[in-house]
């Protein structure tokens, strides 16, 4: 139910009537800055809102046009042709899933995107799901992936086109069998990076009112009502003598601000917010930290080794930004101007600055004829193009600055993983610590030794005072160990009413449940979609336990709201076939169990109830190659090989 995090965009630093990156700037704020507080009118005022780029164009339109072209501005758009960077012609457009042995092919119809997913038995098509996409995400340069709308709810679709390479191929995090072909939910933490702020549906996981259309300028100069205000009333501000405080000018803040703002999206590693919070609430001139905690994984070796959207990390390992105590993502990048266009001498002058040139005061200590075959280019042999290990197929600029010695080559595997630490915050504390651990867990690499260190965290802060905040993190430990009893000793003292936190809810839901306890379970799953009623996984999971109570009116309801809401929901189609079949309405059952085996044709529980009605309506040979398909697709499934051997002796 969780997805991977979304990895594909740069990110705005200013808007402010700037054509070159101002390279060090004095902190005129600090010490508002160190107590949460800002002379920037638009970082904590909530009365601020959001206007638009459209709204910022109406005045900066010289710097709209050259932003609007950066991978920024062509993060998100719709689905078109000229949005689209893949190459369609025949010898492309077609990717295999061997583990799952699904093919798809993306196709234009008209000036409609599709993607068919199929399946082969020889030369006969066996299965066939057609998907329109609605929009696509990332700005060519590295990859463009796919997205489509379901009334409102947004999914991943299963292939990704990427650029670097000009080839076809599965989505990060769809190899190696791990697919959720057209189910993986877009969430608010993906969405929030990769494109401006959406219209969200607070009680959901995935729903969306509206979508704007790419990265935009208040991303990184915060929101702009009060600076559009004080302009239209004619109080205009003489920036050459001082700020305008109506709004951040990102060149104006400290380093660490300015780098705060970058890394909101360009520290992409396992995002923990702080209680109360949201991906909404941090805004340009505040503390990072403020808002959310940012962990990245540490290894021994393999010093080349780098998620793609780590910049801000790898830029911090470098003895340029330690040293110098000013360098930002500024200093280099100017990002109004996309890099395509921005003059390689901009890059080499920022090393310069500091440096000198190749005969200064600090000349590259690299010999001559070696310096001539990169063209005396300081970033071609200090931050060279690296492969990613989060996404395939793509190489992106190291921003871990340093020389490149001979033991480097000795260091190209990783020998043990050290831990997580976080980049935006030196004092973490430790409950923090096991939330990253656990969600490092949940999303990317399912080793228990990470939840021991989970639990070492945990123990180190009992005494916390806020019991159910405590409560709420041994209770995630426990069920992801799997330990329900023990699980369920931090839920004594609760009841669904006083939870407010709607996984925790689910939770303990699902631990009662797998207990055989219902009755016990069902009140938990009530409260969790009492949170989060349009989370449609939340609601089948509810639906579920009233069907093993036997309150099959209830949940018609349940799976009824879902199939309104989706209605390609597999397992709710699934269930309403199952309920209709106790009913008695063949028709309805049989549709709505075809219906679900259309969507997903590996799918266990709507084989084993699509196998019931074969039997029950005396098909038995559309029993027997139900139950036969399904044991190959699974074949430790031991419901179905009874039902077999069943089968085959009457």
């Amino acid at each position: 139910m969780r997805s991977h995090s979304l990895r594909n965009l740069l990110l705005c630093m200013a808007l402010i009537a700037v054509t070159l990156p101002a390279f060090f700037c004095n902190n005129k704020n600090g010490k508002a800055e160190e107590k949460g507080e800002s002379a920037w009118r638009n970082v904590y005022d909530t009365s601020v809102r959001y206007v638009g780029m459209q709204q910022c164009r109406t005045c900066h339109d010289d710097v709209y046009k050259t932003f609007i072209q950066t991978g920024m501005g062509q993060s998100f758009g719709h689905a078109t042709r000229q949005k689209s960077a893949a190459d369609f012609s025949p010898g492309h457009a077609l990717v295999y899933d061997s583990n799952l042995d699904f093919y798809y092919k993306p196709y234009w119809n008209n000036d409609s995107l599709y993607i068919m997913e199929f399946r082969l038995d020889g030369e006969d098509t066996i299965h066939k799901r057609i998907q329109k996409v609605d929009y696509i995400i990332g700005s060519g340069q590295h990859t463009n992936s796919h997205i489509y709308n379901l009334n409102g709810y947004l999914y991943q679709a299963p292939i990704t086109f990427y650029t670097q390479k000009h080839k076809w191929d599965l989505a990060p995090g769809f190899e190696n069998g791990a697919s959720s072909r057209f189910q993986r939910l877009i969430e608010i933490e993906c969405m929030s990076c990769h494109n401006g702020y959406p219209e969200f549906v607070y009680n959901s996981e995935n729903k969306y009112e509206n979508l704007k259309t790419g990265i935009d300028c208040e991303r990184c100069h915060g929101p702009g009502s009060l600076h559009v205000q004080q302009k239209m009333a004619g109080k205009i501000v003489d920036t050459s003598k001082g700020p305008d405080y109506t709004i951040v000018n990102p060149r104006r803040l400290s380093t660490e601000l300015q780098n705060n703002i970058c890394q909101r999206c360009h520290l992409q590693g396992i995002t923990v917010l702080n209680d109360g919070k949201t991906f909404f609430d941090f805004h340009p001139g505040m503390k990072l930290s403020e808002v959310m905690n940012v962990f990245m994984p540490e290894y021994e070796g393999a010093q080349d080794k780098m998620i793609m959207a780590s910049h801000v990390e790898r830029m911090k390992k470098s003895q340029c930004y330690m040293q110098s105590g000013k360098m930002s993502c500024i200093t280099c990048h100017n990002p109004h101007i996309s890099i395509k266009f921005t003059p390689r001498a901009q890059y080499l002058n920022a090393c310069q600055n500091c440096h000198g040139n190749m005969s200064g005061q600090h000349p590259c200590s690299e010999k001559a004829e070696v310096r001539a075959t990169k063209g005396n280019d300081c970033v071609a042999c200090h931050m060279p193009h690296n492969s990613s290990i989060d996404i395939p197929h793509v190489a992106v600029t190291d921003h871990f600055i340093r020389k490149r010695p001979i033991e480097d080559t000795m260091k190209k595997e990783i020998t043990a993983f050290l831990g997580l630490q976080c980049f935006n915050n030196d004092r973490v504390d430790a409950i923090t610590k096991a939330r990253g651990y656990m969600e490092f867990y949940e999303r990317y690499a399912p080793t228990k030794s990470l939840l021991d260190s989970a639990l070492y965290y945990l123990d180190r802060q009992k005494e916390i005072e806020a019991s159910q905040k405590q409560n709420r993190d041994y209770i995630r430990l426990y069920y992801l160990l799997n330990d329900f009893q023990h699980m369920i000793r931090y839920t004594s003292q609760l009841l669904p009413k006083d939870m407010n936190d709607a996984w925790t809810a689910y939770r303990i839901g699902e631990a009662y449940f797998s207990m055989q306890a219902a009755d016990k379970a069902l009140a938990w799953y009530g409260r969790a979609i009492q949170i989060w009623p349009y989370s449609l996984d939340f609601e089948n999971k509810y639906g579920t336990c009233l069907l093993a109570l036997g309150k099959f009116t209830e949940a018609l309801k349940v799976f009824k709201f879902i199939i309104n809401e989706n209605p390609d929901y597999t397992s709710a189609n699934t269930n309403l076939g199952y309920l209709y079949m106790q009913q008695g309405n063949n028709t309805m059952a049989y549709d709505h169990l075809m219906r679900a085996n259309r969507l997903d044709p590996d799918h266990e529980q709507t084989l084993i109830d699509l196998t019931v009605w074969y039997h029950n309506n005396n098909q038995k040979d559309a029993a027997r190659k139900c139950l036969e398909h399904l044991l190959q697709k699974h074949p430790t499934n031991k419901q179905a090989k009874a039902m077999l051997a069943d089968l085959m002796q009457s």
